[in-house]
């Protein structure tokens, strides 16, 4: 019993300051949502986006009033922590995007699949509406960057909650 606690006590020691050593550093990546339909997709998003050093657009009109309990509930206490952007209309958010940025269009009507190692740290990348996906007018200023993620043809889509992780995980991950 003696060595037991013995050793639990050391093991405690050593992970003391392991947070801190295993830092990842995440470039800082941002996630646009166009129009989102569903409260507790955007709340997980930005309890994601928080978790992850990320910064959330979200391009009005909303489907649900940004104090919706949904969004609380999926984002918890974290909401007031998000690195949040709002804009009034896709053209207000597309005038705000700096004609070098990077932007890759995630959506189930792409061609291609995307590819983590495509995209530059530091990207943005925009989703679309849950309903009604990414508008014609996005689609036509990034022609080309537009990806979807690898799913079996018999499932018509994911989650959007789901797709923003998945996108942003393989990005984090080490390359």
């Amino acid at each position: 019993m003696e060595r037991r606690e013995s050793d639990h006590r050391r093991r405690e020691s050593r992970l003391a300051g392991s947070a801190d050593r295993f830092k990842v550093v995440v470039p800082k990546y941002e996630v646009v949502l166009v129009r989102p339909d569903i409260a507790g997709n955007t709340g997980q998003i930005g309890r994601t986006c928080m978790a992850l050093g990320c910064r959330l657009h979200l391009v009005h009109p909303l489907g649900y009033k940004i104090t919706d309990a949904n969004l609380k509930r999926a984002g918890l206490d974290y909401w007031p922590n998000l690195d949040l952007k709002q804009h009034d209309s896709v053209a207000d958010w597309m005038a705000s995007m700096e004609p070098a940025r990077e932007v890759w269009l995630l959506s189930t009507k792409a061609e291609k699949i995307w590819n983590p190692h495509e995209a530059a740290p530091g990207a943005t990348l925009v989703f679309g509406s849950e309903t009604c996906g990414i508008p014609p007018e996005v689609h036509a200023r990034w022609a080309g960057r537009e990806r979807k993620i690898a799913i079996d043809p018999r499932a018509r889509s994911l989650n959007l909650s789901a797709c923003v992780a998945m996108t942003l995980g393989s990005l984090i991950l080490p390359r």
